[in-house]
């Protein structure tokens, strides 16, 4: 009997053994005040992410990962009802793939990604893409210099990770492929550049997201804290740091490796799974010049800023910090990304570099472009609201609060690796911030070790957040470089497990030493030397 029939057969004593077990055992779906599930704030809360996780690891394949680990998380919640189950797939208010794809946020994002592959369409439709593709393999001759381009314009584009992921994308993609940058290699630069860079920039949504997460009430101000936690943030540090090593130093291990000498050698993206090839190859327009791509990519930064100033009140004679902290970020950037559409169409009606029919093609092959990531991101969503109405967040900072009265020293590092493995099951590095950063300031109420505590917070949660397959973020970091987004999860893995480390030895000395200069240069120095010693094994790769 093949795996295929086995597979049938086990799915059919499955389901009938839920239907059998619902019928013995119903529920009141009309009164479900006081239900809670067997593994209601317990360890086995994190089963669901855990499951898709795993699967989507050796399966190699996303979407049915993601939705097994659903289905598994639903089941648990429901105590096997098959009925309340699919119930809580569906419609649960919390969980539902229809109430969290009805969450304006959310719609917001998928939105925003529908505008920004309308966008990318029209700059390669008006060959926008292929003349600054040409001008830069004019001014970069090498793969470094592409690599560290890409690098530099992910840092300058510090607003919104999610802007980020996709807008770097866009315009370095050309350049990289150009120069045989692996999609695998270019995605990591876009993750890295994403959401560590991001978690350091005081005026960014994620600024905004954290100073929100600082108890009201409390004495402290949470713009000023988030300013003195830059310094003992080591996990974006040294992340930074990182990537500039291994592109200078010509440095790849692990599946990155294969990447990048099959890429030298032609293949840009290694495995049989490449989802996003050939999509660049469209109609292009010649007549296209450079400012055809750099002009809608500056409108849309500025219209972007504009507009979630504006969603903060900055007009109404709030400061601009202030506005940008209050601001709605999901508001702000589809507002934009609109501004930025109908703009780009009327430059390039007054260049006569695209017809108003070509214009209009560009809108569904934008939207087929981003219908591999809105899939993974409502799944992803959806999982992660499983996973929060299983109690895992609760169960977690249950952990936090029972390790506060072991050495107060080695509470950072706990923190740490508190905040990674949240972020990492659940996906959401600011779900993260709002549920320990409270508990943090609960045991550290002031002081250098709330500082250096909620800096270890901040830091694991973003160290979670970039290496979790269900992250939003590396979801579009995939979509921005256009690579598999199982390849990219799979060799950015290493480089973050090695930062991560580091990190936490980083955090377990600065709980001792308390001193920001010392600490910042004794972790930098303990990268850089794990790093050489790397180097020395695996070596370099060799140059094109």
């Amino acid at each position: 009997m093949n795996s295929k029939k086995v597979t049938a057969i086990g799915l059919v004593i499955v389901i009938a053994f839920l239907v059998v077990y619902t019928l013995a055992n119903p529920v009141d779906m009309a009164n479900l005040k006081g239900y809670s599930s067997f593994a209601s704030k317990s360890i086995l809360s994190l089963l669901p992410p855990v499951i898709a996780i795993t699967l989507a690891l050796v399966t190699k394949e996303v979407f049915s990962s993601l939705f097994v680990g659903i289905v598994c998380g639903a089941t648990i919640y429901s105590n096997f009802n098959l009925e309340l189950t699919i119930q809580t797939m569906l419609f649960n208010k919390d969980a539902g793939m229809v109430t969290r794809l009805s969450d304006p946020t959310h719609m917001g994002i998928l939105v925003f990604l529908v505008v920004l592959g309308i966008l990318v369409s029209l700059m390669n439709r008006a060959g926008g893409s292929a003349a600054f593709g040409k001008w830069a393999s004019n001014h970069i001759k090498t793969r470094v210099g592409a690599q560290l381009a890409t690098m530099c314009l992910g840092i300058l584009i510090f607003i919104d990770d999610y802007f980020n992921c996709l807008t770097v994308g866009s315009v370095m993609r050309p350049v990289t492929d150009s120069h045989k940058v692996s999609r695998a290699k270019l995605s990591y630069i876009i993750d890295a550049t994403a959401a560590p860079i991001c978690i350091i920039a005081p005026i960014s949504s994620w600024a905004a997201a954290v100073t929100s997460s600082v108890p009201q009430g409390s004495k402290i101000n949470g713009f000023v804290t988030f300013l003195r936690t830059i310094p003992y943030n080591y996990y974006p540090i040294l992340t930074i740091i990182m990537m500039i090593f291994v592109i200078v130093r010509r440095l790849d291990y692990g599946k990155m490796r294969l990447h990048e000498d099959n890429a030298i050698n032609g293949d840009l993206y290694t495995t049989s799974d490449r989802p996003y090839d050939g999509q660049d190859k469209l109609i292009i327009n010649h007549k296209g010049k450079v400012i055809d791509l750099l002009f809608p990519v500056i409108v849309l930064i500025i219209a972007c800023i504009f507009s979630m100033v504006y969603t903060g009140g900055f007009f109404e004679g709030v400061d601009f910090i202030t506005a940008f902290s209050n601001s709605d970020s999901s508001v702000g950037l589809v507002m934009g990304g609109f501004i930025a559409l109908i703009i780009t169409f009327i430059f390039y009606m007054y260049r006569d570099v695209i017809s108003f029919e070509e214009f209009m093609s560009c809108v569904p092959e934008g939207f087929k472009s981003m219908v591999s990531p809105i899939i993974i991101l409502t799944l992803a969503w959806t999982l992660s609201g499983t996973t929060n109405i299983l109690g895992a967040k609760i169960y977690v900072a249950s952990l936090i609060e029972s390790s506060a009265g072991m050495l107060t020293s080695f509470l950072p590092a706990v923190i740490f690796v508190v905040a990674f493995g949240l972020s990492f099951a659940t996906g959401t590095s600011w779900g993260t911030f709002s549920i320990l950063i409270p508990i943090v300031v609960g045991v550290f109420p002031s002081g250098e070790m709330m500082i250096i505590s909620i800096a270890a917070c901040l830091s694991g949660a973003v160290c979670g957040d970039h290496c979790s397959p269900i992250s939003d973020t590396t979801i579009m970091a995939s979509a921005g470089g256009q690579c598999s987004h199982l390849n990219h999860v799979e060799t950015q893995l290493p480089y973050v497990l090695t930062v991560g480390t580091i990190s936490v030895l980083s955090y377990i000395l600065a709980g001792i030493i308390r001193n920001t200069v010392i600490n910042l240069v004794i972790a930098v120095g303990i990268l850089l030397v794990a790093l050489f010693v790397v180097e020395k094994k695996v070596g370099r790769e060799r140059n094109e």
